[in-house]
C-alpha cells in the first residue's frame, strides 16, 4: 500500500507545481494522480523488489486539458524513485516527446521540490559511430562489398568528408554530443549510413573507441537518470532485442504510455517480416564474388577458413530456389511475366492466411537454408568479435577483425530476416488463434522486377501481454481517446490488457456546451458519390467569408474533386493538404486567421488528430463522412477474416469501434482549452439512419445537438 510519506510527497509537489506555475487545479488531474497512486502503490513486491502482484496496470482516457502529463510524473517519480525504479516516459510523436523534455520536465524540476535527473533515450542508429568516423579520416576505402548494400556509397565524395571532418572536429572538441539529430543541418541518409552502427555491427566494449562512444556515452546517461524519455518504437525495438539491451531490463522499469492507442499498430509494425528476393539474390552474388578477398583476410584463423569453404555450396543450392519462389510468386500473383506497362505495383494477399502448398514447400526449404547461411555467418562474427578482446587468443589479427567485423555482422543481420519470413511463411497458425497475415508485392526497383513476401500478426495482444504487460513493474496507460463506443474493450483486445487492470475515463475539464454538433438537412448518405461531393461543395460554398474551418475527408479523389468543384472566390479561402507541407499550411491558415480573414483547410486523415488550433483558429469542424477505414490493408483483411469465420461480424465489431474513435478524435480538434467554442458538422446521414449510428453519438463528449 501506498504510505502516508509517499501520499504525502506527492500531495505536496502537486501544490507546489500549482502555485508556482499559477495553474487551475483540476478535478480530472487529480483523479488522475489518485488513480495512478493507487495502481502503482498497490505493487507488491519480494525481498529483491521484483514485483509478485499481477495488478500493476492502469489505463486512463483523459481528454484534452486534463493535464495529463504533469499528473502522471507527479504520481509515478515520487513512487518509482521510492521503489528504485526507473520511471521511462513513452510517447508516440516527436512533438509531445519534445514538450516533456524541454518544457514540463524542467517545470516540474524547477517547482515540485522533487531531486530528479532525466535523459532522452534514442537508438544506435541515432549516434554517430566514431570507429567509422575514425577510418573515414584515416582514408580507409569502404569494404568493396559494401557497394551491395550502399550503391550510392561506393566512392568517396568531397561533400562526405567534408562533412566527417566536422563532425570529428565538433565531436572532438565537445560542442557536438554525436546525435544526428542535433547536428545543424540535415544529413543525407546515404553520408549517415555510412557513420553509424546497428547492434550486431557494433563491437561495444571490444572497440578501440568505446570510451569515447556517442551511443554509450547516451547510456551512461541513461544510467544516472531518473526518468528516461524514449518514444512507442524505441520501448518495442527493446523488448524485440529481448528488453534492457538499450533501456533498462522491464521488472526494474514504470512505464507510462503516453498517446497510447498508437501502441497496438506500432507493435504490429516491428513484428512484421519482408523479403524482396532479387534484392537478397544481389546481397548474394556479392558476397560470393567476395569470398577471395574474405578467405585472403580471415583464413589464417581454422574454423573461419572452415566456414568460408562452406559458402559457396550454400550460396549455389540457395540462388536456383530464390529463383523459383520468384517464378512461382508471380504466377500466383495472376503475372506470370511480369507487371503489364500501366502497373507500377500488384499486392496479393493470401487468403485467411494461407499460402499455396507449392510456394509452403519452397519456404521450407528456403528455412532451411537460410538457418545454415545464418549459423554460419553468426560463428564467424563471434570469432571476428573474440578477437577484438586481447585476452582472447583466436590466431586472427585484430585489425582484420576490425575490418570485418561490420560487413560479417550485417550480412548475419539480412540472414535472420531472411529467415524469420520464411519461418512465418512455413509455419500452421494455431487453431482458433488469430492467423498471420501473408501476402506478396510485385514491383520495380531500379527499372527491373522485384517481388516482395511479406508477413505480420494480426494482432499484437499475445506478445505485448507477455513481454511488456507480463514483464513490466508497472505501466500507465493514457490518451484522450482510448475507449471505443464508451468503452474499454477494443483497447484491451488489441493491446492485450487483462481484466484485472484498473480502467477508467476521467472527466473532462471543457464545457462540451459551448460547441454544437450539427447534422444538417444537406447530409447525404456517401454511397451516392455524386450526391455526397455536390452536397460537401454547397456546404462549403455558404461558409461565411470569416470562418475558420478544417474540412475532414476520408479520401484523396474526393478531397480533390470538391476542391475543384467550387467558385473561385472560395478556392482562394481554401488550404489543401495535398498542395502545401503541413507545417507550412498550419502558419498560413493561422496568418489569415491574425489578419480577419476566413481560411478553411481541406485536410485527410492525419488532420483528424494531432493538429492544435486553439481560440479563433478554429470555430468550425466539418466531418465529410463518418471515418470507417475499409480493412483493405492484408493485416486488417485477413483478421475481418478470422473474425467472420468464427462467426463474429468484423463491421461491428472492428469498424464501428475503430470509427468510433477517429470520430472523437476529429471532433477534438474544436474544443482545445476552456474558452473555445463553435461548431461541429457531420455531412454522413447514415448517423441518423443506420442502427450503429447511435451508439457512435453517444460516445462523443457531450455537444448540443442539432439534428435535422
Amino acid at each position: 500500500m501506498l504510505d502516508n510519506a509517499l501520499k504525502s510527497d506527492i500531495q505536496d509537489a502537486y501544490r507546489r507545481v500549482v502555485e508556482k506555475l499559477e495553474l487551475t487545479p483540476r478535478y480530472g488531474q487529480r483523479l488522475m494522480i489518485a488513480e495512478i497512486a493507487r495502481t502503482l502503490g498497490d505493487i507488491e513486491s519480494d525481498s529483491e523488489g521484483k514485483r509478485t502482484s499481477d495488478s500493476h496496470v492502469c489505463v486512463l482516457e483523459a481528454g484534452t486539458g486534463t493535464g495529463k502529463t504533469l499528473a502522471y510524473l507527479i504520481a509515478a517519480l515520487p513512487i518509482a524513485k521510492a521503489r528504485g525504479k526507473r520511471l521511462v516516459i513513452s510517447t508516440a510523436t516527436v512533438a509531445l516527446q519534445e514538450q516533456v523534455l524541454n518544457q514540463d520536465l524542467p517545470a516540474l524540476a524547477s517547482h515540485s521540490g522533487i531531486a530528479f535527473r532525466y535523459a532522452l533515450a534514442k537508438g544506435r542508429g541515432r549516434y554517430v559511430c566514431v570507429a567509422k568516423l575514425d577510418q573515414v579520416l584515416e582514408g580507409a576505402e569502404p569494404n568493396p562489398t559494401f557497394s551491395l548494400f550502399e550503391q550510392s556509397l561506393h566512392t568517396q565524395s568531397s561533400d562526405f568528408n567534408v562533412l566527417a571532418t566536422d563532425m570529428a572536429e565538433a565531436y572532438g572538441q565537445g560542442e557536438w554530443q554525436g546525435d544526428r539529430d542535433n547536428w545543424p543541418v540535415a544529413i543525407d541518409d546515404a553520408h549517415w549510413r555510412r557513420l553509424t552502427v546497428d547492434h550486431r555491427q557494433c563491437t561495444g566494449r571490444r572497440c578501440g573507441h568505446f570510451g569515447a562512444c556517442a551511443f554509450f556515452r547516451s547510456r551512461r546517461e541513461l544510467e544516472n537518470a531518473d526518468i528516461i524519455v524514449a518514444n512507442h518504437d524505441l520501448v518495442l525495438a527493446d523488448l524485440a532485442l529481448g528488453g534492457g539491451a538499450i533501456l533498462p531490463d522491464p521488472a526494474d522499469c514504470i512505464f507510462v504510455f503516453d498517446e497510447g492507442h498508437h501502441l497496438p499498430d506500432k507493435a504490429l509494425s516491428h513484428f512484421a517480416h519482408r523479403f524482396a528476393v532479387h534484392g537478397c539474390l544481389r546481397w548474394l552474388k556479392t558476397l560470393k564474388s567476395s569470398l577471395t578477398d574474405l578467405h585472403q583476410a580471415l583464413a589464417v584463423q581454422p574454423t573461419i577458413a572452415r566456414l568460408l569453404a562452406s559458402l559457396p555450396e550454400v550460396i549455389q543450392t540457395l540462388e536456383p530456389v530464390l529463383g523459383d519462389v520468384f517464378s512461382v510468386g508471380h504466377q500466383i500473383a495472376g503475372r506470370p511475366n511480369g507487371l503489364a506497362d500501366e502497373e507500377s505495383t500488384l499486392q496479393s494477399r493470401f487468403e485467411k492466411g494461407q499460402v499455396p502448398d507449392a510456394l509452403c514447400e519452397q519456404a521450407q526449404q528456403l528455412l532451411v537454408m537460410f538457418a545454415t547461411l545464418s549459423r554460419c555467418l553468426e560463428s564467424i562474427s563471434e570469432i571476428l568479435r573474440e578477437s577484438l578482446d586481447p585476452d582472447k587468443q583466436t590466431g586472427l589479427d585484430r585489425e582484420q577483425a576490425e575490418t570485418w567485423l561490420p560487413l560479417v555482422a550485417l550480412l548475419h543481420g539480412r540472414a535472420l530476416e531472411a529467415h524469420a519470413l520464411w519461418q512465418a511463411f512455413s509455419e500452421q497458425d494455431a487453431a482458433n488463434n488469430p492467423p498471420s497475415a501473408r501476402w506478396l508485392t510485385l514491383s520495380r526497383v531500379g527499372g527491373e522486377p522485384e517481388i516482395e513476401f511479406s508477413a505480420s500478426p494480426v494482432s499484437a495482444a499475445h506478445t505485448l501481454a507477455k513481454h511488456l504487460w507480463g514483464r513490466c513493474y508497472g505501466a500507465v496507460v493514457t490518451s484522450a481517446t482510448l475507449t471505443a463506443l464508451g468503452r474499454f474493450e477494443r483497447i484491451q483486445e488489441r493491446a492485450g490488457l487483462a481484466n484485472r487492470y484498473r480502467y477508467q475515463a476521467l472527466p473532462s475539464p471543457f464545457d462540451y456546451a459551448n460547441a454544437v454538433l450539427r447534422v444538417p438537412k444537406e447530409a447525404t448518405d456517401p454511397s451516392d458519390r455524386d450526391a455526397h461531393e455536390n452536397a460537401i461543395a454547397q456546404f462549403v460554398t455558404q461558409l461565411s467569408d470569416k470562418e475558420a474551418a478544417l474540412v475532414l475527408f476520408s479520401s484523396r479523389a474526393q478531397l480533390r474533386a470538391v476542391e475543384k468543384s467550387l467558385p473561385a472566390a472560395i478556392k482562394e479561402r481554401v488550404l489543401a493538404q495535398d498542395a502545401l507541407p503541413k507545417r507550412e499550411l498550419i502558419e498560413r491558415h493561422r496568418a489569415a486567421v491574425d489578419k480577419g480573414k476566413g481560411s478553411i483547410i481541406f485536410g485527410l486523415a492525419s488532420f483528424a488528430e494531432g493538429i492544435d488550433l486553439p481560440g479563433d483558429y478554429l470555430t468550425h469542424v466539418v466531418i465529410t463522412r463518418l471515418p470507417f477505414a475499409v480493412p483493405d490493408d492484408p493485416v486488417g483483411a485477413t483478421l475481418a477474416e478470422w473474425i467472420e469465420s468464427q462467426g463474429g461480424n468484423p463491421f461491428m465489431r472492428i469498424s464501428v469501434p475503430d470509427a468510433s474513435i477517429k470520430l472523437v478524435q476529429a471532433c477534438g480538434r474544436l474544443i482545445r482549452k476552456e474558452s473555445d467554442r463553435g461548431t461541429i458538422t457531420l455531412l454522413d446521414r447514415r448517423v441518423i439512419t443506420r442502427r450503429y449510428g447511435q451508439a457512435l453519438l453517444d460516445a462523443l463528449p457531450p455537444f448540443r445537438r442539432e439534428i435535422q
